[in-house]
C-alpha cells in the first residue's frame, strides 16, 4: 500500500468519522473540567465503564434481547401488511386505491403518543401492546414507500411486457418488485429506525424489562450513567440496523449501484 493510499484511507476515516470523535472528546473535556455537571451529564469515560458493568452481570445481554424482540415482531408484522397494501396502493387496484386511501391517509395522521390510553385499553400492558405500538408506527413509512415505488414504475416498461404476453404475476415479480426495491429498502430503513424510536414510550407501558424500561427506571431513580447507557445502546442498534439495510440494498439492488459507477 502506497504513502498515497494511506493519506487517503486516513483522510476518508477522517471525514466520515472525525467529528464524531470531536463532539466525544469534547464532551469528555466538559465533564472532566465541570462544565457539565456529573448530576446531569454522564461522561463517556463513565458511560465505557457502566456498559461494561452491565455486559459483566448480563443485565445488559438480556434487556437489549427482549428489546429487539420487540421491535422485530412490530417491524416484521408491519412488513407483511404494508408492503402487499402498498402494492395495492401504488395502482394495481383502482377502485381499491380510491375507497381505502383517504382512510389510510387519516390513520396515518394519528400521533402515536396520543395513541397511548386506547392501546392499553384495547391490548393492556402486556406484551402485545407494546409489538403493536411499534407495529402501529413502522406501518406508514413502509406503506407510503410501497406504494411510490410502484407508481414510479416506468410505465412504458410495463405496456413492454404486457404486449410480450407477460402475465400479472409474473410482470410483478420480474418488473415492478425490482423496479421499486430501492424504495422498499428506503421505507424498511425508516420503518426500522422509527421501531427504535419507539421502544422507550412502548416499553412505559408496565413492562419490567427491556432497553425503554431501563432509561425509565434510570430516570425514576435518578441514575445518571444507566440513563446514558441505555439511550446510547439504542442509538448504536439503530445506527447497526439502518447499515445492515443499507448493505443488503447494495447486495440486493445491483443495477443502482452500476448505475452509480
Amino acid at each position: 500500500m502506497t504513502i498515497d493510499s494511506l493519506y487517503q484511507t486516513f483522510g476518508n476515516i477522517f471525514y466520515r468519522f472525525g467529528a464524531i470523535v470531536l463532539f466525544i472528546l469534547v464532551w469528555q473535556l466538559a465533564c472532566s473540567t465541570g462544565l457539565a455537571p456529573e448530576t446531569f451529564v454522564a461522561s463517556p469515560m463513565v458511560i465505557i465503564k457502566t456498559l461494561y458493568q452491565y455486559a459483566l452481570d448480563g443485565s445488559l445481554y438480556k434487556n437489549t434481547i427482549i428489546s429487539l424482540s420487540r421491535a422485530f415482531y412490530g417491524f416484521i408484522l408491519a412488513v407483511v401488511v404494508a408492503v402487499p397494501l402498498g402494492f395495492m396502493l401504488g395502482g394495481w387496484f383502482k377502485s381499491f386505491e380510491r375507497i381505502i386511501g383517504p382512510l389510510l391517509t387519516f390513520l396515518g395522521q394519528f400521533n402515536p403518543f396520543a395513541l397511548f390510553s386506547v392501546f392499553l385499553l384495547l391490548f393492556g400492558i402486556g406484551e402485545f401492546s407494546k409489538v403493536a405500538m411499534i407495529f402501529w408506527v413502522s406501518i406508514w413509512p413502509l406503506l407510503y414507500n410501497a406504494s411510490l415505488g410502484v407508481k414510479t414504475v416506468d410505465p412504458g416498461l410495463i405496456k413492454l411486457a404486457r404486449s410480450m404476453g407477460m402475465g400479472r404475476i409474473k410482470l410483478l415479480t420480474k418488473i415492478v418488485i425490482p423496479s421499486s426495491a430501492s424504495f422498499l429498502f428506503s421505507g424498511l430503513r425508516l420503518a426500522a429506525g422509527t421501531a427504535f424510536f419507539m421502544l422507550i414510550p412502548a416499553e412505559m407501558m408496565g413492562a419490567s424489562r427491556g432497553l425503554g424500561w431501563l432509561i425509565i427506571n434510570a430516570q425514576v431513580n435518578y441514575q445518571i450513567p444507566k440513563l446514558y447507557t441505555g439511550t446510547l445502546v439504542i442509538v448504536v442498534l439503530g445506527i447497526v440496523i439502518d447499515y445492515f439495510f443499507r448493505f443488503l440494498e447494495k447486495k440486493v439492488v445491483i443495477w443502482k449501484e452500476a448505475q452509480n459507477l
